[in-house]
């Protein structure tokens, strides 16, 4: 009887422990669950990464900074961002498909990302903008 209850009270201490972790890696936001950390690797678009993949903190940058999620998230009609929180979110590979060139008005993937993040760090003077500080060695 006391090896039941012990292996009762440690399943429900494993399932408990389960659910503060899973909390403390996922947030739930009104377009579905995000990781609160996850890497933006893109090998699939750019082939073999002369530069890690990014590993980004949407926590921080979401909680944590109060950045709006339209700074990230868009889809543009007649050149205004129409995206609101609760819409579908798309990796940025969707629709700034080549790595090298602009389509258009669309930026390239490569100066997606970093016009977007880079120009982002350097406006409010926090957060890295040279290479190795987004992409370190392996």
């Amino acid at each position: 009887m006391k090896k039941s209850i012990i292996a009762i009270l440690a399943m429900v201490a494993f399932m408990v422990a389960g659910l503060m972790a899973s909390a403390a890696w996922a947030e739930k936001t009104k377009s579905g669950e995000v990781a609160a950390v996850f890497k933006i690797d893109n090998t699939a678009t750019f082939g073999k990464l002369t530069k890690s993949p990014v590993e980004f903190t949407h926590k921080k940058h979401a909680v944590d900074h109060k950045i709006q999620c339209t700074e990230c998230h868009h889809v543009f009609k007649d050149k205004k961002n129409v995206w609101k929180e609760g819409d579908k979110v798309q990796k940025c590979a969707e629709c700034h498909k080549s790595p090298k060139q602009n389509e258009g008005e669309m930026l390239s993937l490569y100066n997606a990302f970093h016009k977007n993040c880079r120009d982002c760090h350097k406006e409010a003077k926090k957060g890295p903008t040279k290479c190795d500080e987004c992409h370190p060695k392996n």
